[in-house]
């Protein structure tokens, strides 16, 4: 017979995220305190459950179920109402990253095949937005928040009302089911064009349980979650919103990672006691927290890029333990984590419950290999768009390629590198991250990008692209000297630039980073 637990984790897979929703509202009480963000307006479970109801169904109008609807918005409480609303009433959240430009905006609309826009006025002004909406609004319908909050009649609000008292469970089991689309979302494009990812509801649901059962007693109902990430980025998404949303968590939402200033104010104000972040904004953060802003943090959970050491030496002024983590937005999108207890600085933990993984050996790597998994949370497929043809392309047998060099030693996972980002020099395979934090060593208050460009002689040379002032190949080559490296791990460069290109959801862009080295390199 199945252990009670394994029933109830099941139960809780088969739902949609409307309906996962109602459930911890029913678990954890109607007037508990979940969701919060800088306009400091508290909502409660029922009120989330009540808002998004109402949101809901006046956004189905014009629309069909199993619709993809596209929301272009900040992480602030409005999108996350939205989110769950469409759920509610069987439409698919398509999550448009603002920070893309133009183009890749355009192409993940006609990808996704979007009908209809949802955003904010407000936001669209404040953001200077206003040239990317209208290319993506031509021959779409564009609906703002701000029109529909005044088109919301007492009738709305009290059927809506009598609905989330009464019916919330029967519009949860008409809202779809657990195998349908619930998110659209859009790679990064770090390394190549975006890709347009499908996850299921019991993709995104099954990551939250998975992230919580991984974390166990460190985080509890008293804990405060506090995301300033980009709810379109994967991380965001679910670590930031529907993880604390599903299991009595606080979450508080903040609009923009790169507020310095304000961030670290917030999470005073709200006594947060996790962060989630990225190394770049964990640093800028911790740079302009006044003293006692940070005090109330437990732990951050970074992601998305490697965590410095200068990093680590910053946060433990405040008793905040840093946990390095790993996903992909295909695998919804956390894969592995540390913990308090099993911190392995230098690799991003264990594997998360449920994941299964191989490793495929790499001509010229030795001692690590291409990660594959494969697990509740690895998606339904990427939308593709041919010739007017719909598909959805699914990973062979559910395992899904993360295109990541990793080792693995005692259960914990170190990324190696991209696959994409190794140089084959001299017929010597050599890690683009590897060389990386090699330098990062020599210059740990700064940040530093090495690219591969085409070499007449060796086929490629390393490239170091960095924002620290008066960086030389000299200083590299006598390090990596020092340190047992052969010559051919020094750059044959040096870019002293400005600023190293940042994608919206805190990711090094790699494409503007080679680009960039690309126009300098001749002048040289």
């Amino acid at each position: 017979m199945p252990h009670s637990d394994e029933i109830r984790r099941k139960d809780r897979l088969r739902r949609t995220l409307f309906g996962a929703l109602v459930a911890a509202r029913d678990r954890f009480g109607k007037t508990f305190v979940i969701l919060e963000d800088q306009q400091r307006q508290p909502l409660t479970y029922q009120r989330l459950v009540l808002g998004a109801i109402v949101l809901g169904r006046k956004l189905k109008a014009g629309t069909h179920p199993g619709e993809r609807v596209a929301l272009m918005m900040p992480s602030v409480q409005a999108a996350a109402v939205a989110l769950f609303g469409l759920n509610a009433f069987g439409r698919v959240a398509a999550m448009l990253n603002f920070t893309a430009g133009t183009r890749n905006l355009v192409a993940a609309c006609e990808t996704a095949r979007i009908g209809t826009v949802v955003t904010s006025r407000k936001f669209i002004e404040e953001a200077r937005l206003e040239e990317q909406l209208a290319a993506i609004g031509e021959g779409r319908r564009v609906v703002y928040l701000e029109d529909v909050r005044e088109s919301v009649t007492s009738l709305d609000k009290i059927r809506a009302l009598l609905d989330a008292l009464f019916r919330a469970k029967s519009i949860a089991r008409r809202s779809g089911r657990p195998d349908d689309p619930a998110v659209v979302l859009f790679t990064s494009g770090a390394e190549g064009a975006p890709k347009a990812v499908c996850l299921t509801n019991a993709n995104v649901i099954a990551n939250a349980v998975q992230i919580s059962e991984h974390a166990g007693e460190y985080l509890t109902t008293a804990d405060t979650i506090f995301s300033p990430l980009p709810i379109f980025h994967s991380f965001g998404l679910t670590a930031g919103v529907v993880l604390g949303l599903l299991n009595g968590h606080k979450v508080v939402l903040y609009p923009s990672p790169l507020h310095y200033r304000l961030v670290p104010k917030l999470i005073a104000g709200t006594k947060a006691t996790f962060l989630l972040a990225t190394d770049t904004f964990l640093q800028g953060y911790a740079r302009a927290a006044g003293e006692g802003d940070l005090s109330s943090l437990r732990f951050v959970i970074a992601g998305a890029e490697r965590v410095k050491e200068e990093t680590r030496r910053l946060y433990s002024a405040y008793d905040a333990e840093i946990l390095e983590g790993y996903g992909a937005t295909e695998c919804a999108p956390v894969l592995a984590v540390n913990l308090p207890g099993r911190n392995r600085h230098g690799s991003v933990g264990l594997f998360l419950p449920g994941i299964e993984w191989r490793l495929e050996p790499v001509e010229g790597i030795h001692q690590a290999g291409r990660l594959h998994v494969r697990g509740p949370n690895v998606m339904a497929g990427y939308l593709t768009l041919a010739d007017g043809t719909e598909r959805l392309a699914a990973p062979p047998d559910g395992w899904y390629d993360t295109g990541d060099i990793v080792s693995v030693d005692d259960g914990f996972v170190t990324i190696r590198g991209r696959a994409k980002r190794f140089a084959k020099i001299g017929g010597e395979m050599i890690s683009l991250a590897a060389v990386e934090t090699m330098i990062q060593e020599l210059w740990p208050e700064f940040n530093h990008v090495v690219v591969a460009l085409p070499d007449s002689r060796k086929g490629e040379q390393l490239i170091l692209v960095t924002d620290k002032p008066e960086a030389d190949r000299e200083g590299v080559l006598a390090h990596a000297r020092d340190k047992g490296f052969a010559e051919l791990w020094a750059p044959r460069a040096v870019l002293v630039v400005a600023a190293i290109p940042v994608l919206g959801s805190g990711k090094i862009d790699h494409v503007a980073t080679v680009e960039m080295a690309r126009s300098l390199l001749p002048m040289l």
